[in-house]
């Protein structure tokens, strides 16, 4: 897809990764780049900085996420690439409390699911669309020190392959982002930490990569290009990959340096 006179919607985008999005489909000649955050001012200062439109939006609602896309598609016009960025990490495993479970279950994982329900039916009948789902590497590996995180990314992963697999022959595109360490908020204390094994990077290059994989109509957009490897060797020898994944757990996650 080239994204020049397209309508984008880019949610998460009052900082990091999202505002990096925008700033780039401006630059590409986006119509216009609808932001949209639950930080609405955050929002309102990205579509300033790029000439779109500043928009609240929790997505962890589905009902709002609908009237958001009927909004965009009534008031602006069809919309024609929306990029799921928005998410949340936390530390623990199974002993993180049900309600956090079900936080960060809503944001990186069900958000994708209620854009796709209210926004892919439009695009099938117009013949066409395209989805940018923003996960991470720990989505095709794991995550040391963070089951919640590990297992919405990897559902994300899995829900976007669905999505292009089940709509792809309805004109629907799908591109699933999966970065090791950005310099974000998510990351801030943690610059140290196992994600940035390969290096921190900054959003402008994560957006430069994704807007390649869209122009490519490419799947997968690794930012980290050492990622691709960790996967082959995942599927090469799973049990092998444990192993190196334990070393990395006795390094990296301090509940199993403290046991």
């Amino acid at each position: 897809m080239d994204v020049k006179d397209r309508i984008v919607v880019v949610t998460g985008a009052a900082g990091g990764i999202g505002r990096a999005l925008a700033q780039r489909f401006a630059q590409a000649g986006a119509k216009t780049v609808v932001c949209v955050d639950l930080d609405e001012l955050g929002a309102k200062q990205t579509a300033a900085e790029v000439g779109g439109v500043g928009l609240r939006l929790d997505v962890a609602d589905e009902a709002a996420t609908g009237a958001l896309i009927e909004k965009v598609e009534t008031e602006i016009g069809p919309i024609d690439l929306y990029c799921c960025n928005a998410g949340i990490s936390m530390r623990g495993g199974p002993e993180v409390e049900d309600a956090a479970w079900q936080k960060i279950w809503e944001i990186n994982v069900m958000a994708h699911i209620w854009a796709a329900r209210h926004l892919a039916p439009r695009m099938i009948a117009r013949g066409g669309g395209y989805f940018l789902n923003t996960a991470s590497a720990a989505g095709l590996l794991s995550q040391v020190g963070s089951a919640p995180y590990a297992v919405t990314k990897h559902a994300a992963v899995a829900f976007a392959e669905w999505i292009s697999l089940t709509y792809g022959d309805q004109g629907i595109k799908v591109s699933v982002l999966c970065p090791q360490a950005v310099n974000t908020n998510m990351i801030k204390g943690k610059e140290d930490g196992v994600a940035a094994v390969n290096g921190l990077i900054e959003p402008e290059p994560v957006a430069e990569a994704c807007l390649k994989a869209i122009e490519a109509e490419t799947f997968l957009v690794l930012p980290h290009p050492e990622v691709l490897e960790y996967m082959r060797r995942k599927t090469a020898d799973y049990d092998r990959w444990l192993g190196g994944m334990r070393k990395l757990n006795r390094r990296f996650n301090p509940l199993a340096r403290a046991g």
